[in-house]
């Protein structure tokens, strides 16, 4: 979508709401390469980021505790694909109960 008054490829005026995204600190959320696009952005992009190591705010750290805990932990793989089908089953298993997820995943304040 061209934006006619600049040379910005994008309209602002196109969006209706902003968008905030929650990230860690990992370094590649701060690449200087992001930095022209975010800018350009700012006004329909919001990032807030984690204080530093906060797993419990995290939801992908719990997630991943989890399915280190119920597929990987003391397992023995012979192959990647055995790898792939019991992580794509366990997310499918998880998928099937919403709830369990917001009860195991989720921070109560």
């Amino acid at each position: 979508m061209m934006d006619s008054s600049s040379n910005s490829k994008w309209s602002i005026s196109s969006f209706m709401y902003k968008i905030v995204i929650v990230l860690d600190n990992a370094r590649i959320h701060h690449a200087k390469l992001l930095a022209p696009f975010l800018n350009e952005m700012k006004d329909r992009l919001e990032l807030v980021f984690l204080p530093p190591y906060s797993p419990k705010l995290n939801i992908v750290e719990g997630l991943w505790k989890w399915l280190k805990s119920d597929i990987i932990n003391n397992v023995f793989y012979h192959t990647v694909a055995e790898i792939r089908t019991n992580v794509q089953q366990f997310m499918d298993e998880i998928m099937k109960t919403p709830l369990t997820i917001i009860d195991r995943l989720c921070v109560r304040f």
